[in-house]
C-alpha cells in the first residue's frame, strides 16, 4: 500500500498536477491518502512527486490511521474488515472507507531542510520508503 501526503499548496502549480490531486483525494495541505500498488497509481503519484511525499505504508500503521481517523462514507465503519480489506489490496471506496484522511501538521516539523527539497536531501518531498511511517505516526 502507498500512502500519499500532500505536502505543498495549489499557488503556481499547473493544471495537469491539480487534475492528479483531485483523482488522489488531496485537495488540501496535509490530507493524506491510501493506495493500493500498482502502476496507475504510481504514474499518478510519480506526477505529484514534487508536491507530496510518499511511501509504502506498514500493516501496523494502517491499523492505527483508520482507528484514529477513519471515516465512513455512509453509516458506521467496520474497523476490523476494513483493516483486513486494505491490507489484501482493496480500495478504500470498496470498503464505506473515506480516502481522504485529514492530517495535523507533523509534530517537531518535517525535516531540517523544509519542504522544497526532495527527501533524498535532508527536506520532505518524494519517496520515503519505510520512513513515511515514522511521518504519518507523527501527523497523527
Amino acid at each position: 500500500m502507498y500512502a500519499v501526503i500532500r505536502i505543498r499548496g495549489s499557488i503556481g502549480v499547473s493544471p495537469k498536477i491539480k487534475k492528479t490531486f483531485e483523482l488522489l483525494n488531496l485537495n488540501s495541505v496535509n490530507n493524506m491518502s491510501v493506495w493500493p500498488e500498482n502502476t496507475q497509481t504510481l504514474k499518478m503519484i510519480k506526477i505529484v512527486a514534487n508536491h507530496s511525499t510518499y511511501g509504502n505504508i506498514n500493516d501496523e500503521t494502517i491499523k492505527e490511521l483508520i482507528t484514529k481517523k477513519g471515516k465512513a462514507i455512509e453509516g458506521t465503519l467496520d474497523i476490523p474488515a476494513t483493516i483486513t480489506g486494505l491490507t489484501s489490496g482493496k480500495r478504500a471506496k470498496e470498503l464505506n472507507l473515506k480516502n481522504c484522511f485529514k492530517m495535523s501538521p507533523p509534530r517537531q516539523g518535517y525535516d531540517r531542510k523544509g519542504i522544497k527539497k526532495p527527501y533524498s536531501l535532508g527536506g520532505a518531498l518524494g519517496n520515503r520508503k519505510e520512513a513515511i511511517n515514522e511521518l504519518v505516526k507523527k501527523m497523527m
